[in-house]
């Protein structure tokens, strides 16, 4: 009894010492936060302020310290560049190619020593986590300069005299509302990405770490749910995930989809005159050797390989409508990739099971033509527009393999000249066999003629060609060949011209190549591109000229394009 009641007083000491361990605690973190959340604030602001090289100021309403957990939470935070600056930063060609304007209600860090910091100038956090912040970055071509002035001490080599280290163990931004601008203009935005910084570490050691990426072991994001729509209002754009990791040096997109908002004819109609409608889905696009310093340095981008595939894509174009009323020419892959406004170059663009549909609506026949090319695979080489990689390396070069309707395999490989003034390319390759009767879905729609039979053995073409004009040789090798000429009655069924057939069969065309008893013919082409035809438009019309004076019509007029329309 007595043993007890000893136990119970001991128990009561305890409980009491603890309670006012408790109490001592809590009002001595109670005075010290009163007393050092203002020192705390101006500490902050100056820290960023100069920091930042006077570039950046932030503000925040409130800071509240709970020194027992470690915990400080920042309230309504706004980060931003000071124009005056950077404006002064610019004639000095000191300027950066990015800025950052950051908003959020609340920034949470979790685990941080007051006093460690204080005291022995170590910063050591577990976790800073931004929830559903606004970030815009802006892009500024800005001029730069060699500096042999230029500071270049570590990052912890210039904070030494102020902090011995910072320890960040996790920076997480959750479902953030990222902006993306070329000055002004607002080019993209983007709804749920978070971003994941790993393991930041500034001290004397990990300074010289070269496996780290702005000094932490990774910077990793991810967006899920994107959809957009074009500022015509004519396409959706959706993604179904994006994620990425910088020391990993990837990125991977997941079900990249441009859908058209109307239907082919609908949306054609829409214009006054033809235009290309779209239809794009993807798969998978993969992105490896992606520099993230340089586009973040100088807004340069460049990637080891980008892998795309498996993907279809769709391309309808009405001809009943007048041509558009630019050349066309300025669309040529190596024409376009020099409009882009930054320095770009791609190692290697890996193309894997592309299917491609071109559909055309005849004007005459009032109905859809379309050509197929299945499982378009290869590699493209040297994409680039960047002037220092050019004078070394102007030329792209394209191998590609795809079958024509699924059938008929073939081989084209490609070599762009980059820096043409006239935008020089040729291209060689070969076709292999199928029965041409597979072309009756096209040639029936666009052409009105029907393929009764004929045997493709193999083709091959070598061409040369630019802006203008192309020329080059096409050797096509065929069997059996009859046709069917056609036209349509008046309820629009499609009936056959009997003579007419009957005289292309046996006298205008030729049945095979190479005729019995004869060599090979070989055609010698020239073909003068009109300014509504496409880059691919020229490619196929070469190879169908040689093909057409093989078959022994090459004295036939091809139909010329309707001269565009004006511009008002």
């Amino acid at each position: 009894m007595l043993k007890n009641q000893k136990s119970k007083r001991i128990f009561k000491w305890i409980g009491a010492i603890v309670l006012a361990l408790i109490i001592i605690i809590g009002g001595l973190s109670i005075y010290l936060s009163a007393k050092w959340k203002p020192l705390l604030m101006e500490k902050i602001k100056v820290s960023v302020y100069q920091g930042s090289d006077h570039l950046y100021k932030i503000d925040f309403k409130d800071i509240h310290l709970n020194l027992v957990t470690g915990t400080a939470v920042l309230d309504s935070i706004s980060l931003y560049p000071d124009s005056a600056v950077f404006a002064k930063l610019k004639t000095i060609k000191k300027a950066p190619t990015h800025l950052f304007r950051i908003r959020l209600g609340h920034l949470k860090i979790n685990r941080v020593s007051i006093l460690t910091a204080y005291f022995k100038k170590k910063i050591d956090v577990s976790t800073i986590i931004l929830d559903h912040p606004s970030i815009d970055m802006v892009y500024n071509k800005v001029p730069k300069r060699i500096d042999t002035l230029k500071d270049e001490r570590t990052l912890y080599q210039q904070i030494s005299k102020s902090l011995k280290s910072i320890s960040v163990n996790d920076i997480k931004i959750i479902d953030a509302d990222f902006d993306y601008y070329n000055g002004l203009k607002k080019l993209n935005s983007v709804k749920h990405l978070s971003i994941n910084v790993k393991d930041v570490l500034i001290d004397s050691a990990a300074q010289f770490d070269t496996t780290r990426v702005f000094h932490s072991k990774d910077i990793a994001f991810a967006l899920s749910g994107y959809s957009a729509l074009s500022k015509d209002k004519m396409y959706t754009t959706k993604v179904d995930s994006v994620k990425g990791s910088m020391s990993n040096k990837t990125v991977r997109i997941k079900g990249l989809k441009m859908m058209p908002m109307y239907p082919d004819l609908t949306f054609s109609r829409k214009y006054k005159t033809q235009k290309d409608r779209y239809d794009l889905s993807f798969n998978e696009i993969n992105l490896s050797g992606v520099d993230f310093i340089s586009l973040n340095d100088d807004g340069s981008f460049h990637a080891k390989k980008i892998e795309i595939g498996p993907s279809k894509v769709a391309v309808f174009m009405n001809r009943e409508l007048p041509p558009a009323d630019f050349d066309k020419g300025r669309n040529y892959p190596h024409v376009a990739l020099r409009r882009i406004p930054f320095a770009t170059l791609v190692d290697t663009l890996k193309l894997n099971k592309v299917d491609i549909a071109y559909t055309e609506f005849s004007e005459k026949t009032k109905e859809r033509g379309t050509l197929k090319l299945d499982n378009l695979s290869g590699d493209i080489v040297n994409l680039t527009n960047d002037s220092a990689r050019l004078v070394n390396k102007n030329h792209a070069y394209a191998d590609l393999t795809t079958y024509i309707f699924g059938k008929g395999k073939m081989n084209v490989k490609i070599d762009f000249n980059l820096t043409d003034k006239d935008a020089a390319f040729s291209y060689v390759g070969n076709i292999g066999n199928f029965d041409m009767k597979v072309l009756n879905p096209l040639s029936k729609s666009l052409g009105l003629v029907a393929i009764e039979q004929g045997k493709v053995q193999k083709a091959n073409f070598n061409i040369n060609a630019n802006l203008k004009r192309s020329s080059g040789q096409v050797v096509f090798y065929y069997t059996d060949l009859k046709v069917d000429l056609l036209k349509e009655d008046e309820e629009g069924e499609k009936k056959k011209k009997g003579l007419l057939s009957f005289l292309a069969n046996n006298i205008l065309i030729k049945n095979d190549n190479p005729t019995k008893g004869e060599s090979v013919r070989t055609a010698n082409i020239t073909y003068e591109r009109v300014p509504q035809a496409s880059f691919f438009n020229l490619m196929w019309k070469s190879v169908f000229v040689g093909i057409r004076e093989t078959v022994g019509i090459g004295g036939v007029p091809m139909k010329k394009m309707p001269e565009p329309i004006s511009k008002k």
